[in-house]
């Protein structure tokens, strides 16, 4: 007697269609692209902290900025700032950034260029010298007027506690 022999042809597992994965890549791809901007954004912003630069700008203002190193990338060179330029830099004299303005440009002992700065508010410019190596950033401005987003950073001092 023979075997009856079982003519019925596998099917394939369904796959789904693939308009769902590609709607699913392109939704998990503008969630990579909206990262990516927030964190570009957030490099180039900067909490005030103090009313050393008033009127120019207030402490909770948030000021956009140019970095001499975004992820190594160079937006603003540390050795071509003028007279004027609002800067952010590694003070000696404080233990946080310092955001003041360059008042002065001075050749050292050593050739190197160095800057005077002073927050606008301060009766005297600030205790030390700022080398080009100190420079983190500058204020991006419009003419003269630096760009500020007034108060919106009061939530991050009151997070931080400062």
């Amino acid at each position: 007697m023979a075997k009856k022999r079982n003519n019925k042809v596998k099917q394939k597992p369904k796959s789904p269609p693939k308009e769902k994965s590609s709607s699913m890549g392109k939704e998990i791809a503008s969630y990579v692209i909206i990262i990516l901007v927030g964190i570009i954004l957030a490099q180039h912003l900067n909490v005030v902290v103090s009313g050393s630069m008033e009127p120019v700008f207030y402490r909770g203002d948030v000021v956009v900025i140019e970095k001499t190193n975004l992820f190594g990338i160079q937006e603003v060179n540390p050795t071509d700032l003028n007279v004027g330029d609002i800067i952010i830099y590694n003070a000696t004299w404080f233990p946080e950034p310092v955001i003041h303005r360059i008042i002065s440009i001075q050749t050292g002992s050593d050739g190197q260029k160095y800057y005077v700065t002073k927050g606008d508010n301060n009766p005297k410019p600030d205790p030390s010298l700022v080398s080009t190596g100190q420079v983190q950033a500058k204020v991006v401005s419009i003419g003269n007027q630096p760009l500020v987003i007034p108060k919106i950073g009061y939530i991050t001092l009151w997070i931080r506690g400062l």
